[in-house]
């Protein structure tokens, strides 16, 4: 009979390798608009010729990256199906309890836990589950937390996320140039429109890692989930690095000093482009001076908002707040972000998060922690980096 974990496994394996050839299908469509859009430009027969080659290549390869979705959707609906089968299948004199006990759902999550538990105090000598490059792979639902953390602030969902599969490459980004179109009379040629202005970022995937140290005692001793305490450690020290990494790429946008509020609207109403949709991403220092903050009419300047993460708006729109030292230098930084944060910067996701053992000369190991991604800049017109300076009347 199969084992259902390795199933699982196995399961999760396909639907990660599926994300990832979706993404790279999407890179392949956008390459081959990118290269259609180019072809009214063409004045050589070679140029038109080294294009019409460069879209035959491109159509090859969506053909054969179709082909291999096709099969991993046939796969992934054949592992579903045994798993399934699996689940409905009752033994002979098996009780109904523990027939239940069997079915894939709730118990699929446990059952993966205890295949690391056995991984972390048998110090990988046990695998009964998906492994990589020697290390075990966390399974993706073991990185959700059950109770996401309340007082932890995602920045990855203000991005722009993109899973790769590859340690570098390229993306094209496409600016916002404005361009209309025009009125013309009825079988009249159509005029030629603004071309698209393209741009390849580069990504090169960074690997973070760290270690989780676990005592021999623990090891030895422990009756109680030490997956838990592991996942617990992933969840927060994975979060930790990307947000600080994207407030570093956000402290990166064009800087600008305003001065009170007139300064903080005229960022907001004319220097960024009507084609973005801002955010203010600020220090908690810098809210702090606004929230107290009053105009002309004694009303206090940000609003409240039960849609905005911070449960504030400032001028309508959605305000985030950090730590000081997170989106500033230091405490008492009166600085934010205000721009489009998913249009300046985009996050490349390798998706893999893992551990392993690796060697300690204390009585105890060392459970190394992995996962690569890099933070990079896409579009540097989308916002500015602004300190604030308030005026000695601001209305408080």
């Amino acid at each position: 009979m199969a084992n259902p974990i390795i199933l699982a496994g196995k399961l999760n394996v396909k639907r990660t390798a599926l994300s990832e050839l979706e993404t790279e299908l999407e890179t392949l469509i956008a390459e081959r608009e990118e290269i259609e859009g180019r072809i009214d430009g063409i004045e050589t027969e070679d140029e038109l010729d080294e294009v019409a080659n460069s879209i035959t290549e491109l159509e090859e390869s969506l053909t054969n990256k179709k082909e291999e979705k096709s099969t991993l959707e046939e796969e992934i609906q054949a592992i579903e199906e045994e798993l399934e089968a699996l689940n409905n299948k009752k033994p002979a004199g098996e009780d109904p309890a523990e027939g239940e006990r069997a079915n894939m759902g709730n118990d699929k999550l446990k059952e993966i836990r205890t295949g690391i538990n056995e991984y972390v105090k048998t110090k990988g000598a046990t695998r009964d589950f998906t492994t990589v490059e020697g290390g075990a792979l966390i399974p993706e639902e073991l990185l959700t937390p059950e109770k996401a953390p309340e007082d932890v602030l995602d920045l990855t969902k203000l991005v722009n996320v993109r899973k790769v599969n590859r340690g570098s490459g390229k993306y094209p980004v496409i600016k916002k140039s404005g361009g209309k179109m025009v009125s013309v009379a009825e079988l009249e040629e159509n005029p030629k429109l603004a071309n698209p202005e393209i741009e390849p970022i580069s990504y090169d995937i960074e690997t973070f890692r760290g270690y989780i140290p676990v005592s021999q005692e623990v090891i030895d001793d422990a009756d109680y989930d030490v997956t838990g305490l592991i996942d617990e450690e992933l969840q927060n020290q994975e979060l930790n690095t990307k947000n600080a990494q994207i407030a570093t790429a956000l402290k990166t946008a064009p800087a600008k000093d305003v001065t009170g509020l007139d300064g903080l609207k005229g960022v907001f109403n004319k220097d960024i482009s009507k084609a973005y949709a801002p955010k203010a991403v600020i220090s908690a220092s810098l809210y702090h001076e606004l929230d107290t903050t009053k105009d002309d009419n004694g009303r206090y300047l940000l609003q409240d908002n039960i849609a905005s993460e911070s449960g504030k708006t400032l001028f309508g729109k959605e305000v985030v707040v950090l730590d000081d030292d997170v989106i500033g230098t230091s405490e008492g930084d009166l600085v934010g972000f205000i721009g489009d944060p998913k249009a300046f910067v985009t996050l490349f996701d390798r998706k893999q998060a893992s551990v392993k053992w690796v060697d300690h000369h204390v009585y105890g190991e060392l459970l190394a922690v992995f996962t690569r991604f890099d933070v990079v800049v896409t579009d540097k017109d989308a916002g500015f980096y602004v300190t604030f300076t308030p005026e000695a009347d601001s209305g408080k």
